[in-house]
């Protein structure tokens, strides 16, 4: 009987355990199960092992009230013991954007600059999120959804669209609203569940856009956008 395995079951489990109790603020007298099931409520990574972490509740049980006289009735398996040290790093040492995502080419345009020599760009650098700068600091995002709202704005207004587009500039079109609907700012140091959260959370999302603190108004090291979660899961599938 392997004595390691139940020794390592039991700690992770106490640390993943004291973790979501921190988080969420659940009381001590909450058992292990019900803070499960809550937490899965709010975390992706509880959520998706929420089955695992109840089977393992009554393992523990088994191990700690079960055995007699010293003696260790239940040993967990290497494959459960080796789940559960997975879950734990998730939850306690969860992997960062920074660590674990390679940053993209990020294009930019200033302020100042034609809407027209917005959609040049688009079309020859192929990104579709632009961070428009007016000196150093980012004003907004300008992207394929705006600009065709700009045009047709413009349409409905019997305007000339070369002219429109020539003589309007992309500080002009771009909104605070785009900005706090259609993109989460998070930083380097935030999680890939945060990132998972914040596309399950806006379904109107098109991107997270990672800065170095995540504040408005720095400048912008990367975008996620909802091609890029088979990655993420991947990463968070591998982690360890």
């Amino acid at each position: 009987m392997n004595l390691d395995n139940a020794k390592t079951f039991l700690n992770s489990y106490n640390k993943i355990d004291a973790q979501l109790r921190e988080l969420y603020n659940f009381k001590p007298a909450q058992s292990f199960t019900d803070v499960v099931r809550r937490s899965a409520e709010k975390n992706t990574v509880v959520r998706k092992y929420e089955n695992d972490l109840a089977d393992y509740a009554r393992l523990r049980n088994a191990i700690v009230h079960q055995s007699t006289d010293g003696r260790v009735i239940a040993v967990p398996c290497d494959d459960v013991v080796e789940n559960i040290l997975h879950i734990e790093k998730l939850l306690c040492s969860p992997p960062t954007i920074g660590e674990t995502l390679p940053e993209k080419k990020v294009v930019s345009i200033e302020a100042e600059l034609s809407l027209r020599q917005a959609v040049l760009l688009i079309a020859r650098t192929g990104y579709s999120n632009l961070p428009v700068y007016r000196g150093k600091r980012m004003i907004g995002i300008v992207n394929n959804r705006r600009i065709i709202q700009e045009l047709g704005g413009a349409l409905q207004a019997g305007r000339d669209i070369d002219a429109f587009l020539s003589e309007t500039a992309v500080g002009d079109v771009v909104t605070e609203t785009d900005l706090f609907v259609y993109y989460k700012y998070l930083s380097r140091n935030d999680t890939l569940q945060d990132v998972l959260a914040a596309f399950e959370e806006n379904k109107k999302l098109l991107a997270v856009a990672v800065s170095e603190n995540g504040r408005a108004g720095e400048r912008i090291l990367n975008f996620i956008t909802s091609a890029d979660l088979v990655r993420v899961n991947k990463v968070m599938e591998d982690y360890s």
